[in-house]
């Protein structure tokens, strides 16, 4: 469930419940990550949830309005879990970089169905791709923020701040195009190893992080 501005800095971002979707939500997820958004038809939808296709409608006005529902959950969910992350970073970039970074990571793995969407979107329609490209673009400002700020401070060496945000958000969002929950690899420790890749592609400096925390211990004592 998403959460509201209000709350995220009081939610572990790291803790995942079981998803709470109505039977067409569950039945239409489990449909689009067996047989993607074109495989999958309204009627094989209706007929895991025990329905009629006219009962359907009655809840959704089409097959793009049930995965529209499902991809809005999944932004929702990995906006708030972003923000919860960056604000529990504080004012120091490189941990603001690793805590996101984490953030979408986790979401990436342990949503993997919600995330799986990320590679249908074209056969969405152009006013639907524009409010995920929205969200996304949320995503991506707050993570060049923070890209930058920790360049600001010395942190970080990246040459092009605005390329590198885009570079390590694609790499992180691409998991879900590998990633099975039965293989050797835990959420955890997908985590890790792309927190290390990250961090060598925005060029993070030996002792980093130490220089981030006397930088903004020296800004508060202005």
């Amino acid at each position: 469930m998403a959460r509201g501005d209000d709350t995220v800095s009081e939610v572990d971002w790291r803790h995942y419940e079981p998803l709470d979707l109505t039977p067409i939500l569950a039945g239409a997820l489990d449909a689009f990550y067996e047989h993607g958004f074109h495989g999958t038809t309204v009627r094989d939808i209706a007929r895991r949830v025990g329905l009629t296709v006219p009962a359907l409608y009655y809840h959704h006005e089409n097959k793009e309005g049930v995965f529209t529902a499902l991809l809005e959950l999944g932004t929702g969910d990995v906006a708030w879990r972003v923000r919860a992350a960056a604000a529990a970073g504080g004012e120091r970039p490189q941990q603001q970089f690793v805590n996101v970074v984490e953030a979408i990571v986790l979401h990436t793995t342990q949503r993997l169905q919600l995330s799986a969407l990320d590679l249908e979107l074209r056969h969405l329609s152009a006013r639907n791709r524009r409010r995920y490209a929205a969200r996304r673009k949320e995503i991506e400002d707050l993570l060049l923020g923070i890209v930058q700020a920790g360049v600001r401070d010395g942190v970080f060496t990246a040459t092009v701040p605005e390329e590198t945000a885009r570079a390590v958000l694609g790499m992180c969002q691409s998991i879900a195009r590998w990633y099975r929950p039965d293989g050797p690899l835990s959420p955890a420790d997908v985590a890790r190893r792309y927190i290390d890749i990250a961090l060598l592609t925005v060029g993070a400096r030996p002792g980093a992080a130490d220089r981030a925390a006397s930088t903004a211990a020296q800004r508060q004592a202005r």
